[in-house]
């Protein structure tokens, strides 16, 4: 019981430092144009935010509550609508954000980003909570790690065997299919694998009445930790490198930054007005 734990401990911990990696997402672009402005707490703040709705959404998608899903989807056009309205508005704000560096120190200005880091929370969280995408997101990257440690012969504690369910279910309820994960054929893969489900043979475990739950948030509280430590990290080296940057090209990242997340904006009042229209039909 104790392997299965600390294997997808550490399973959730590099799903979520290697899948938050792309900076096309909202929460990366945020973070990356605060920054340029050396709001290094501000960022925090916004990635801590974030990590609880990956944290809701990634337990949902693991411990199988696709039940909640189907009786969540039908709000999910509602959602994407007020998430495409609230990124348009910090798209807007980030647009409009003009950046000066030597006087980051000033009274003013430290006082205007005080008063922003307030809401930093509250607009991580709301920045992914009101995008359901995430689910599917989470339950694809997640499937793919969890099916590849397993197919190594790591102990998962069964949680491969519920999440191979959940697509099933998911499948069932969304239009787009999950593919399956490849296949890893490797000599070295091949002899760890053996090894491993040998050792499984040797040592059957009863598992407790709750331990799936455990797993569960172990797995997604490790993942939403493995997703702060790499915004912290993107923040941290930004931060500290800015100022060997010109700073209109610094300007220049920051606008195109804001209009890729009213781009996102858009699209997401796009799938949700596509949504509302089928609804209809």
């Amino acid at each position: 019981m104790t392997e299965s734990l600390i294997t997808m401990s550490i399973v959730g911990l590099l799903a979520g430092f290697i899948f938050s990696m792309p900076i096309a997402g909202p929460i990366s672009i945020l973070v990356t144009s605060n920054a340029f402005e050396g709001r290094v707490r501000y960022c925090n703040l916004v990635t801590i935010g974030a990590s609880i709705a990956d944290f809701v959404y990634v337990f949902i998608a693991i411990f199988g509550l696709t039940k909640f899903y189907s009786l969540y989807k039908p709000a999910i056009p509602y959602l994407l609508a007020a998430g495409a309205l609230f990124l348009l508005y910090i798209g807007y704000k980030t647009i409009k954000t003009k950046i000066d560096l030597e006087h980051l120190e000033d009274k003013q200005i430290t006082e205007k980003i005080k008063k922003k880091e307030k809401g930093a929370f509250y607009t991580g969280f709301m920045i992914n909570f009101l995008n359901p995408t995430l689910f599917i997101g989470w339950l694809t990257s997640s499937f793919f790690m969890i099916s590849f440690m397993a197919s190594l012969g790591f102990d998962t504690g069964g949680l491969d065997t519920i999440i191979h369910q959940n697509v099933k279910e998911i499948n069932n309820i969304v239009d787009k299919k999950i593919d399956q994960p490849p296949v890893f054929s490797n000599p070295q893969f091949e002899k760890i694998r053996s090894k491993n489900m040998e050792m499984k043979k040797k040592e059957p475990v009863s598992l407790p009445k709750h331990f799936h739950l455990l797993i569960s948030v172990c797995y997604a509280f490790f993942l939403s930790v493995g997703s702060i430590i790499w915004f912290y990290l993107l923040s941290f080296v930004i931060t500290k490198f800015r100022h060997r940057i010109s700073i209109r090209i610094i300007n220049g990242i920051v606008y195109s930054l804001g209009v890729i997340l009213c781009i996102i904006g858009i699209y997401f009042g796009f799938v949700a007005g596509k949504m509302f229209l089928n609804a209809l039909n």
